[in-house]
């Protein structure tokens, strides 16, 4: 799967079709990604705001998608845990950016190898056209190296 086929696949797919998200950017390298979600009628709350729900969802699997993908097929990645903090209303267009600080997977690889599986914490904020902080969103991964069965 290549990062631009995987977009396109998002782009289409139902829940986040549905939902007004559209992911614009996955880096060739798997390192980072950007995604936006305009406010329409059919994503707002009852006061008119972004619905939560679609705002943690537009963050939901770049995590785990770009670190599954950076570090190859020998690991298992997983969600293990994910919460989200509201700090404003959201309206209009927001969006997450995600990032895979150089670095990072060599460090994960490493100490995926040397225990039996790590757990590690991932951030990014959802902004709004000027830059405001809208939420914040934690995913743990957990990650392992694949035993030689699987």
């Amino acid at each position: 799967m290549t990062p631009r086929r995987l977009r396109w696949i998002f782009n289409l797919w139902p829940p986040y079709l549905f939902a007004g998200i559209r992911v614009e950017h996955i880096a060739a390298d798997w390192s980072a990604a950007r995604v936006r979600m305009d406010l329409r009628w059919y994503n707002r709350n009852y006061v008119g705001t972004h619905f939560g729900g679609s705002l943690f969802a537009m963050t939901d699997p770049f995590w785990m998608l770009l670190m599954m993908e950076a570090l190859g097929r020998d690991y298992i990645v997983w969600d293990k845990a994910g919460e989200i903090e509201f700090v404003r209303p959201g309206r209009g267009r927001v969006h997450a950016n995600f990032r895979i600080e150089p670095g990072v997977v060599d460090a994960l690889r490493v100490q995926a190898d040397a225990e039996r599986s790590v757990r590690h914490w991932f951030e990014t904020t959802v902004c709004d056209a000027d830059g405001e902080v809208v939420a914040r969103v934690r995913k743990q991964l957990y990650i392992r190296r694949k035993r030689p069965a699987e």
